[in-house]
């Protein structure tokens, strides 16, 4: 018999902070998904200029921030941290700074929460990226009886997370269901891997957990398809309805 790996995280994970009610990967939205009782939280990680992992979904700053645009990779981290990451959003949240990976790290650890932390490279610095940010998240968590699961679509990141820190378990997110991307992530030493929720039936959690993987999918907003997913024994859900799914 295949044996799962150890798997003491809450089922429920709020994606980006607080899925769409507050303004993605900023410490306000952690604030909000703690407030509905999420314990487990999914967030975006890149590198600025100067190589300081900040959280921020896309490559520009254009959707996100108010005062700038342009690839975030070519500003240093102080000129990031002065931008306005929440006024996009609503006027209650304008001023939001965007957050570095240590303040989470901080706020995370304080609260006693969990982080799947997507590492999200700039376009052709996915392997680099992917070292740095499994340095960092070594260092920042260190002696942490449970530290961030480090995901990614890149391959080339999971792979320098994992000479840079062997320890910390990683998963493979998975868009579509193309050729040996399981056999992939067991060549990466994944502990999971993280499926578009309409790829997942029982099927495939029987194949993922028969390789040793455990199953999680995102990002699910649906009532009844949630219900499908817990039916089948998933081991982890991504939504962004932290208002509507009580994380038990």
């Amino acid at each position: 018999m295949t044996t799962l790996p150890d798997w003491p995280h809450p089922r429920w994970i709020a994606h980006r902070g607080a899925g769409k009610l507050a303004p993605e990967n900023t410490l306000a939205a952690f604030r909000l998904g703690a407030s509905h009782g999420y314990r487990a939280f999914e967030c975006d990680v890149k590198l600025s200029a100067d190589d300081v992992p900040f959280l921020l979904h896309d490559d520009t700053l254009d959707r996100t921030t108010t005062d700038a645009q342009g690839r975030a990779a070519d500003r240093p981290w102080g000129a990031l941290s002065r931008l306005d990451a929440g006024g996009w959003h609503s006027a209650a949240y304008a001023g939001e700074p965007l957050a570095s990976l240590q303040a989470v790290a901080t706020w995370l650890r304080r609260n006693r929460a969990w982080l799947d932390l997507e590492i999200k490279p700039t376009e052709g610095d996915e392997e680099r990226t992917g070292r740095i940010v499994a340095t960092e998240v070594a260092r920042l968590w260190a002696g942490d009886a449970t530290p961030p699961l480090l995901s990614s679509f890149r391959p080339e990141s999971l792979a320098g997370a994992r000479d840079a820190a062997p320890g910390l378990a990683r998963a493979l997110l998975v868009d579509t269901d193309w050729p040996g991307w399981l056999d992939l992530a067991l060549q990466l030493g994944c502990v999971a891997a993280i499926t578009n929720h309409q790829l997942m039936d029982a099927a495939l959690l029987a194949r993922l957990h028969q390789a040793g993987l455990r199953a999680l999918v995102y990002t699910v907003n649906d009532p009844v398809r949630a219900s499908e997913l817990l039916a089948i024994g998933i081991d982890g859900i991504i939504t962004d309805a932290v208002d509507r799914f009580a994380p038990g």
